[in-house]
């Protein structure tokens, strides 16, 4: 109800009294309002209710309210979608409960809290995602309060084939405990199949959290905030994907090129999936048969077996199809089949976790079963396997342009392994087992952390070589349709401009038609010498910075091993050289640029 309303009907304030409380709850946040909601309802229900309220408030506990802020720190969704599960899950038992972007979070308000949740995964090689940098600096910094009467709960997402698995969550772990903040539940450390894992300890810790601000508000007489309101969830999503239709999947490099780079178009219409520039495509896919035949093959088994998942019994054949990742090796699989196999290459592997995850990750589970053969039964596979994840591509066009439909760029894995090709398990399902025509199971992926600014008057510079393009096509599709003002430069990079040019006609017509104000290419292999897009930044260096200079925001897309790491040093050269600074200075520069969100990473 309006407070503009009461007035009109029977209401037992007097018109300075509501003129009072507008002038109150005008000056107040959404969270506010609702904990004052709490706290007159709380003073309503004391025997003493016709008490002043500065004697009613002498009853409330000096500690802070007791609720439940669940705080998430996430690159690409996953900790975003098990945050807001654990929201909805803590507003349906009745915790009153409030859900945070890390970047939107200030970290001295931790000091208010009584019960804290943080879901962080780890970005690159152990750093904090780019919405939670921020957030983990200051809690490492003297700034950082005493958590004294602060409970908290950690759970971190990651990938244990890399060396610093699941870092942000042990860092904000750590940072809590050493503020003097409690633990009420252990920290979990999840792997890519986290989902069921993440569901268990959402309900313990959830158990804990309940009890505890129960016997806080008997005890202590805390006035409980309302139960926070649970958003509505998309129809569709990671758990609950779209059937959608391939319209079409066309191969946009060049006949001789080394690489198989395809534009793909997928028809939404009718789901009422809507995405921004920016976001991300997750597509749900099916292995190839034929791989999982190979593997039945080298292990002994037919595919007639039965197994169980989820609760059901389906054949061993269909769970490699469409239960199991069957493609990707992982640290975890190397290591067992050591021990089922009795492969000495294997062990030594094993017993080296450098040398384990650089041939993990780039040998195929067919190809580590290859090393010794060994007979296993159907369970003994498919405990080798982790659970199938879907796949997470950069959307390469802008709602505006093309309505109901959604367009990725995709760069098809395949090599050779002796005399047999290799392909990935996604990139091959959408460029040659899809048919178009096909059905094939999506959801979209906001990512806030990689966006267009708000202002259309601020130029954007983008770098994105490789199918790193992708979400500058969004980009710039979407700038058009806006008739946005602000400049626009594009930074692109590839091995040849004949063959490897991606979208090359695309581009030179928004280039003509002054859309993208300046467009920079480098292709490595059409002179001696290569030549990466670091190398373009630097020959720019002083437009660079003047751009910067003009409140430019900066966009990296592709390769998070080498480029990315190129292209950061580039930028902090440029600060250097045409901003005069030190190299520490220059470093804190572009480190703010990230803060402020004016230096955006999507990186893989």
């Amino acid at each position: 109800m309006l407070l503009k309303e009461l007035s009109a009907l029977a209401s037992p304030l007097n018109d300075q009294q509501i003129g009072q409380l507008q002038q109150a709850a005008s000056e107040l946040s959404p969270q506010q309002l609702a904990w004052v909601s709490g706290y007159f309802w709380g003073i309503s229900q004391t025997s003493g209710a016709t008490q002043p309220i500065n004697q009613a408030a002498a009853a409330v506990s000096s500690q802070p309210a007791g609720k439940l802020s669940i705080i998430f720190a996430s690159q690409t969704g996953n900790a975003k979608g098990v945050a807001e599960a654990l929201k909805e899950e803590a507003a349906a038992a009745g915790i009153a409960v409030e859900l945070f972007d890390a970047s939107d979070y200030k970290g001295k308000n931790l000091a208010k809290e009584t019960h804290v949740i943080i879901v962080a995964s780890t970005n690159g090689e152990g750093e904090a995602p780019d919405n939670a940098i921020e957030l983990h600096e200051f809690l490492q910094s003297k700034k950082a309060p005493k958590l004294d009467n602060l409970h908290y709960g950690v759970i971190g997402l990651g990938d244990s084939s890399y060396e610093f698995f699941c870092q942000t969550g042990k860092d904000f772990d750590a940072f809590l405990s050493k503020q003097g903040a409690t633990p009420f539940i252990e920290r979990v450390d999840l792997d890519v199949d986290y989902e069921a894992p993440a569901a268990e300890w959402r309900k313990q810790a959830l158990d804990k959290v309940k009890e505890a601000l129960a016997s806080e508000a008997q005890s202590a007489q805390v006035v409980q905030l309302p139960v926070g309101q649970a958003a509505h969830p998309s129809q569709y999503s990671k758990q609950n994907p779209y059937t959608a239709t391939l319209l079409t999947s066309q191969k946009i490099t060049g006949r001789d090129s080394g690489k198989d780079v395809r534009h793909i178009e997928i028809d939404l219409d009718g789901s009422g999936l809507t995405y921004q520039p920016g976001d991300a495509l997750g597509v749900w896919f099916k292995n190839s048969p034929e791989l999982a035949s190979a593997i039945l093959k080298q292990v002994g088994l037919t595919g007639d077996e039965a197994v169980e998942v989820d609760g059901d019994s389906i054949s061993l054949q269909k769970a490699l199809v469409e239960k199991y990742e069957i493609t990707s090796a992982n640290p975890q699989l190397v290591t067992q089949y050591a021990e089922l196999s009795g492969s000495k290459k294997l062990e030594k592997l094993a017993a080296d976790k450098d040398k384990l995850r650089q041939y993990s990750g780039n040998t195929q589970v067919i190809d580590v079963l290859s090393e010794k053969k060994a007979k296993l039964t159907a369970e003994q596979l498919v405990g080798l396997f982790r659970r199938l994840t879907p796949r997470l591509y950069s959307i390469a066009s802008s709602q505006s342009e093309v309505d109901e439909e959604v367009h990725l760029t995709v760069g098809v894995v395949e090599y050779q392994q002796g005399d047999e090709t290799r392909f990935g398990g996604a990139s091959s399902f959408l460029s040659h087992r899809l048919e178009e025509g096909g059905d094939v199971k999506v959801f979209v992926e906001h990512n806030n952390n990689f966006k267009l600014p708000q202002d259309d008057n601020a130029p954007v510079i983008m770098i994105g070589p490789g199918t790193g393009i992708a979400p500058f096509r969004s980009f710039v599709q979407e700038r058009d349709n806006r008739d946005a003002e602000g400049k626009n430069w594009l930074f692109f990079g590839d091995r040849t401009f004949t063959q490897d040019f991606l979208y090359q006609v695309e581009w030179q017509k928004y280039l003509k038609s002054g859309i993208v104000n300046q467009l920079d290419v480098a292709f490595s292999r059409d002179q001696q010498e290569k030549v990466y897009v670091q190398h373009r930044i630097l020959e720019h260096a002083a437009q660079v910075w003047q751009w910067l200079q003009d409140g430019a925001y900066i966009y990296v897309c592709g390769d998070a091993t080498r480029m990315a790491k190129d292209v950061h040093e580039a930028l902090i050269c440029v600060v250097e050289q045409h901003g005069q600074k030190t190299r520490e200075e220059a470093e804190q520069f572009v480190n703010e640029l990230r803060k402020a969100k004016r230096y955006q990473r999507d990186v893989y």
